[in-house]
């Protein structure tokens, strides 16, 4: 049996990251990917928002990951030549409710360590014009971010550190070592089998399904998956705005926001649709043209010169939620030995939203986590 130090799985753009961190600590590191590309699930579905970490809890892996991956992802973007803006966003009020949680959002981002400026109407109006809102709070440092040129960038620095992507490679279940320095052994869909002593389970939407088929991990720090659809709707013509546009937040959903390509144009969503789904595999990612109904008239709250007709069906992607419906919103998971006593494994679950922008500092933690000294 072929043996290799570290096994990342899932080449979206928190294993990729996490694969470049272990091979550039010295791993022999292998990224398994079940797709024939890298970059085909949840990272290629997002809204590839650079966040700021406005919204998370101070303290929580989210804030800090948010504001750390920030950092690292700008710098990234700017030594590897990665297409990226820092557009900067205006979250709005149109109501003394909604002005009283902008007032609480930025005392979170003060508590975060993010910089964030209260606007009036008039101030907000100054830099965009078509904006309607009674307050709105600035973001300087929220971004956009051409995610697959960011995960060819990780990739190459992966392979330039000894590591590689082996694509069509699907991991299905593995049998874990209890004891230091005796390795696990990892089964692929295709009958072959890969011992390694680093085992990563950076699979997002799968991530439960699979860490449930790992023998030698108690059940318990398996949690449930939830799959939560979030629809996007692209705007006909180019939108009058330069900034991102987000609405007041209401308990975990950010609301149908405005997000800008690289390109200029603007697109409007996501919004939450839960699925009764029991597995990845059962997602269906059509997006309906009837659901763009609803977006009008959240839009025209904040831009009332939303034409009638102007919203089209773009893509979707869902979320890899470890919370149902009617929960509070978790942090991320990250389990390490620490947690659940497999030496050299790490289980990644519920990484959503900020994920993309946390995926580097969340890379930062891995090696620490799991290789001994």
């Amino acid at each position: 049996m072929e043996r290799v130090q570290a096994v990342v799985i899932g080449a979206g753009v928190v294993g990729l990251a996490v694969g470049r961190a272990l091979a550039q600590a010295g791993q022999e590191t292998i990224v398994a990917e079940a797709q024939a590309g890298i970059g085909q699930g949840v990272s290629s579905r997002n809204s590839e928002v650079i966040h700021a970490g406005l919204y998370y809890a101070p303290g929580s892996l989210k804030a800090r990951l948010c504001v750390r991956g920030k950092d690292l992802l700008y710098a990234l973007c700017a030594s590897h030549g990665v297409d990226h803006r820092r557009c900067g966003k205006l979250t709005v009020a149109n109501s003394e409710d909604e002005v009283q949680a902008l007032r609480g959002l930025q005392d979170r981002a003060a508590a975060n360590g993010v910089p964030a400026e209260f606007l009036d109407a008039a101030a907000a109006k100054a830099m965009e014009p078509a904006l309607r809102c009674i307050a709105a709070l600035l973001s300087p440092t929220t971004g956009i971010v051409d995610s697959h040129g960011l995960m060819l960038a990780l990739q190459g620095d992966l392979e330039r550190a000894g590591g590689m992507v082996a694509l069509g490679t699907q991991a299905v279940s593995a049998s874990l070592s209890p004891r230091p320095g005796e390795p696990h052994v990892l089964r692929f869909a295709d009958g072959t089998e890969l011992a390694c002593e680093v085992l990563v389970n950076a699979a997002s939407l799968h991530a439960c399904g699979l860490a449930r088929n790992f023998e030698g991990l108690d059940a318990r720090f398996v949690p449930r998956e939830w799959f939560a659809k979030g629809n996007y709707y692209a705007l006909s013509g180019r939108a009058p705005f330069s900034h991102l546009v987000y609405p007041a937040p209401s308990d975990a959903h950010l609301g149908t926001h405005l997000t800008l390509d690289l390109g200029g144009q603007a697109k409007f969503g996501p919004d939450i649709e839960w699925l009764d789904v029991n597995s990845p595999e059962e997602i269906d990612y059509r997006v309906d043209p009837a659901r763009a109904d609803g977006f009008y008239a959240e839009v025209r709250r904040y831009w009332p010169e939303l034409p009638d007709g102007a919203l089209s069906p773009s893509y979707s992607g869902v979320r890899p939620k470890i919370h149902g419906p009617h929960e509070k919103a978790p942090d991320f998971r990250i389990d390490g030995p620490a947690l659940h006593g497999v030496p050299g494994l790490l289980n990644l679950f519920g990484v959503e939203s900020p994920g993309l922008t946390s995926a580097l500092a969340i890379a930062e933690l891995a090696p620490g986590m799991l290789i001994r000294s």
